[in-house]
């Protein structure tokens, strides 16, 4: 009898044994001719149907806004416009949007003061008159007191010289929005300062 060893180092057995596998195992389909593969890849440059080919550019175009307008609204910097961008704009989205400022109150008020400003009895039209003054007036101190302080935060923590133009703009327009209307969102909460 001969001696059968358990493992062969006869290549042409191990082909013959990987084949059977396959063969056993299969996949489940033909192997598809250079033909069909050639016909699979090809795609016309300009579709037949301009219809659909119109709506699945515009689908492509609907995906590709709503990126941006979740990207705008939740501050990425790729989506941003180069106004909004980089670190010191970033901290000064986050330090305006945790203090509660006087000029993001100012429409609402202003809403008020016209409701106030329909009643014919003098008193009311000097009272509405004297409050849009003094909240105007509070408005801009706030304001310039925001922008004095942005400005002393960045020269701390970005240096002195390396502190952008227009800093002290960006924080005043920014602290008189209303706080929901804000593009990009506010994403810290209230007196969250960032360091």
């Amino acid at each position: 009898m001969a001696n059968k060893s358990p493992k062969s180092t006869n290549p042409d057995v191990t082909s013959a044994a990987s084949v059977n596998d396959d063969q056993q195992a299969g996949k489940g389909h033909a192997t598809p001719t250079r033909k069909q593969k050639e016909e699979a890849r090809k795609k016309p440059l300009v579709s037949n149907d301009r219809a659909e080919a119109r709506r699945n550019a515009n689908k492509a175009m609907q995906i590709e806004r709503n990126k941006q307008r979740e990207g705008l609204a939740n501050g990425v910097e790729r989506y941003l416009p180069l106004r909004d961008r980089g670190p010191q704009k970033k901290y000064i989205r986050d330090y305006v949007d945790a203090r509660t400022s006087v000029g993001e109150f100012l429409i609402p008020l202003m809403f008020l003061i016209i409701i106030l400003s329909l009643f014919p009895q003098p008193e009311v039209q000097i009272a509405s008159t004297l409050l849009m003054l003094f909240f105007f007036i509070a408005s801009i101190l706030d304001g310039l007191a925001l922008a004095f302080v942005v400005r002393r935060k960045l020269a701390a923590k970005f240096g002195a010289d390396n502190v952008e133009p227009g800093v002290r703009w960006y924080a005043g327009v920014r602290a008189f929005q209303f706080r929901s209307m804000r593009m990009p969102k506010a994403q810290v909460k209230r007196r969250a300062y960032p360091e």
